[in-house]
């Protein structure tokens, strides 16, 4: 459904006043074009010896003496939530950088080890997009999970997001015994519904991960998103449906054959209600969200028309028509979908 690599969008004055006002903004290092510099790559292979798509790179002994104790720097400043005394990461290694020239972002992905007790923690580094930035404050908001990020100038800081990748779950844990197949079911139904509402595009199988807590009785299941490029981008309403992807056939049948038509209501009536609940809590961020995005522009025209044209047909209605930018779109669509009146000050900018 994805047939070419998006735009990038800048970040505007506006969405960076929203950053600075919510503490996103922070004078850390811009260190992406920096980490650019590398001289060499070697294919990356995971723990199983299978090759990904990660390049492990390597920089001149000059170039990487100049970039660890910045990447130290904003490794603490991402975990303190402050700028660091250097004294408070000299124990923390830059052991390996990897590089993913793939997506939109173009990811660095930092390894940092603790040399007291070699435990080891990541984050990424990539290209500052808009449209990204959207989907990761949307996340936050209005999703069960909390997102960890900074940003400054072109570069963006992420914080790593621990889970079983979805491809590998899917193909290595959907058929395990004891696996409990309705609670699986039923985080999917409701991580699908959520990222429709908010319209997340791209939910293929290697776009989230799979978060498994064992419970005193039975196994927790929670489906993530680690992938936000796609916010409120592509014209194809199939693209904001994460069932429709091939890649997610296995629990799509998986879903319908262990949970009946009430079932799958009730799970995505819950949602509704707790993504309204969240949206209520943190109405004056979502307010001042929405309304820096509603005058952005984050998609050809042609996008924003057809993608109106599938949300009207799709609910039946003509509510979508008038719309003339995807943060348009993304508001009227949070609105009805979680029955928050579009008159209501939650739209409007307070900026």
């Amino acid at each position: 459904m994805i047939v070419r690599r998006k735009i990038r969008y800048p970040v505007s004055q506006a969405l960076r006043q929203y950053l600075y006002h919510f503490d996103r903004l922070r004078d850390i290092p811009k260190i992406y074009d920096e980490l650019t510099r590398f001289t060499g790559a070697i294919p990356y292979e995971d723990p199983g010896g299978r090759e990904t798509l990660w390049l492990t790179v390597m920089y001149p002994p000059e170039v990487f003496a100049e970039i660890r104790p910045r990447l130290t720097a904003i490794y603490t400043e991402l975990k303190l939530g402050r700028e660091a005394d250097p004294r408070q990461h000299e124990h923390l290694l830059v052991d390996r950088i990897d590089f993913g020239d793939f997506g939109n972002s173009r990811p660095f992905r930092i390894r940092i080890t603790n040399l007291f007790n070699d435990n080891s923690d990541y984050f990424y580094v990539k290209h500052a997009d808009a449209s990204r930035i959207y989907g990761l404050e949307l996340e936050h908001i209005l999703s069960p999970n909390r997102i960890n990020y900074l940003v400054n100038g072109n570069t963006l800081i992420e914080e790593h997001i621990a889970g079983v990748p979805g491809d590998v779950f899917l193909s290595e844990y959907l058929t395990q015994p004891g696996l409990n197949k309705v609670r699986i079911a039923k985080e999917f139904t409701k991580f699908s519904e959520r990222t429709f509402i908010r319209l997340l595009g791209d939910m293929r199988s290697v776009n989230y991960v799979v978060d498994i807590t064992p419970d005193f009785e039975e196994v927790q299941y929670r489906v993530r998103a680690i992938d936000f490029d796609q916010q409120s981008y592509e014209g194809n309403g199939n693209t904001y449906l994460a069932f429709r992807f091939r890649s997610n056939r296995a629990v799509t049948k998986l879903a319908f054959e262990v949970l009946n038509r009430k079932s799958i209501d009730q799970y995505v009536a819950e949602e509704h209600s707790q993504m309204s609940r969240r949206a209520k809590v943190e109405s004056s961020r979502l307010r001042a969200l929405l309304g820096v995005m509603r005058r952005e522009e984050l998609a050809p025209r042609e996008h924003v028309a057809t993608l109106a044209r599938e949300l009207d047909r799709l609910h039946g209605s003509h509510d979508y028509q008038d719309c003339k930018t995807m943060g348009e779109l993304t508001t009227m669509h949070i609105s009805r979908s979680l029955d928050i009146d579009p008159g209501d000050s939650i739209i409007e900018n307070p900026f």
